[in-house]
């Protein structure tokens, strides 16, 4: 009975001290549209003389079509290539010079562009992006150029990687009908046969104001951050092309899938990849809090379990994908020598059935609670992360404020939430299966 009080004592005191924490630490931002569409989202925070200035388009692989997959992931090079008023290959020497870095990155929802500068450069910062949203240089000197570039991606970090096809090859059996099927990288094949105009086309429709959210961070003034943001972005037009959002619903799974994958691999791996569902709603943040219990840090249960007290398993790990539409979450664990891929199957199998059958106890609940309490403050903590969450929250949410609520929605989630999504959602009929072995033992 004291160890119940004593318990549910602690359990209302973290509530308590979360709930004051998330207030004490609510960031603040300003947020409006041009009359363009462009949204603009600015954080002041003035303990650095840095500020981040990022641009975060609403496209990624999904926007593409079947025969032509790609784009997103070439259009994140090609847009550092030079614009008009930019020569070719000096669009990174201007941030360099000024003392910044830079970098994107393509997902499958979206593509994001940041600079991340002095805060006395903020206009440099503000006028590079404003020149390859208005007239990037999509010639056929640079296509050719990136055409080599992302095929030549492709084979260094997919073709040649061990491992390297693992999402391709997971994601193409796990869906059958929406573009999820294909991954950020896209086929080569999409890529030679593309022409000039292809791209072009796909430039005008999707890297337009009205598609895009502009996210200042960091040692700023506001109203004079408005005033260049009006100089530099005012004047580019609204795209007028119709955006493309695929609405494709995927068929639910209804029998396992599993095959075998022979590869250049010196160990087997064996992948499991259930159908989870989308980013942001209440079963998501049930379904990442169970990968984080199974799998996050050496006391999570498939490690404990499968790597220390049974030694099938040299490595073990679990993950949902942070897509906006219905996903995938994936388990793997790479066997010890000597160990059939079977048996560490059934292995891993049990653990998850035992979330299935009992609820977590307490103990564990409260050690989840506390990574992502600590998860979610580390992830806010440079403005540069800063920036990157606030553009995602209103790219996919419409709702920009998500990052503040983002803690709260996973305290929300209770012991019972663990166990039933393990339930509705962790099951052999609703995954695919692939084993990852050797080329050595293919028959």
């Amino acid at each position: 009975m004291k160890k119940a009080f004593f318990l549910s004592l602690l359990l209302a005191v973290g509530i308590v001290n979360s709930a004051l924490f998330a207030q004490a630490n609510k960031i603040e931002f300003t947020e409006y549209d041009l009359d363009n569409g462009l949204h603009v989202v600015l954080h002041q925070d003035q303990s650095t003389p840095i500020v981040t200035v990022a641009v975060m388009y609403h496209v990624g692989a999904k926007n593409e079509q079947p025969n032509r997959t790609g784009f997103a992931h070439f259009f994140e090079h090609l847009m550092f290539e030079g614009t008009e008023n930019i020569p070719r290959g000096e669009y990174s020497k201007f941030v360099e010079r000024a003392g910044g870095t830079l970098n994107a990155n393509t997902t499958n929802d979206r593509t994001y562009y940041y600079e991340i500068l002095p805060s006395n450069q903020l206009e440099l910062g503000l006028w590079l992006e404003s020149e390859r949203m208005l007239h990037a240089k999509v010639d056929s000197i640079g296509i050719q150029t990136q055409k080599r570039v992302v095929i030549e991606e492709k084979k260094q970090r997919y073709d040649n990687q061990p491992y390297g096809s693992l999402l391709g090859e997971t994601m193409k059996r796990a869906f059958t009908k929406h573009p999820y099927r294909w991954t950020t990288i896209g086929d080569p094949d999409h890529i030679r046969a593309a022409e000039d105009h292809e791209f072009m086309e796909f430039y005008k429709t999707f890297y337009v104001p009205n598609n895009a959210v502009l996210v200042i961070a960091g040692d700023i003034e506001v109203d004079a951050t408005k005033a260049l943001i009006g100089k530099y972005f005012n004047e580019i037009p609204k795209g007028q092309k119709e955006i493309y959002r695929p609405d494709i619903v995927e068929p639910a799974q209804t029998a396992e899938i599993r095959d075998t994958i022979f590869d250049n691999v010196q160990l087997p791996l064996i992948v499991q990849a259930y159908h989870t569902p989308a980013m942001g709603t209440k079963d998501y943040f049930a379904v990442d809090m169970l990968s984080t219990l199974l799998s996050k840090g050496q006391s999570s249960r498939l490690y404990k379990s499968l790597v220390d007290e049974q030694q099938k398993a040299m490595e073990v790990g679990a993950f949902p994908l942070p897509f906006s539409d219905p996903s995938l979450a994936l388990t793997y664990a790479l066997p010890n020598m000597n160990v059939d891929c079977k048996d560490l199957e059934d292995a891993l199998d049990g653990e998850i059935a035992k979330v299935k059958k009992d609820l977590i106890s307490e103990r564990e609940f409260e050690k989840l609670k506390n990574q992502y309490e600590n998860r979610i403050i580390s992830s806010n903590e440079g403005v540069e992360y800063k920036a990157n969450n606030l553009a995602r929250n209103y790219t996919f949410f419409n709702n920009t404020n998500l990052i503040n609520q983002e803690l709260d929605n996973y305290l929300a989630v209770t012991r019972e939430d663990i166990k039933r999504v393990a339930n509705k959602y962790f099951t052999k009929e609703n995954r695919v299966v692939l084993y990852y072995l050797p080329k050595s033992q293919q028959n």
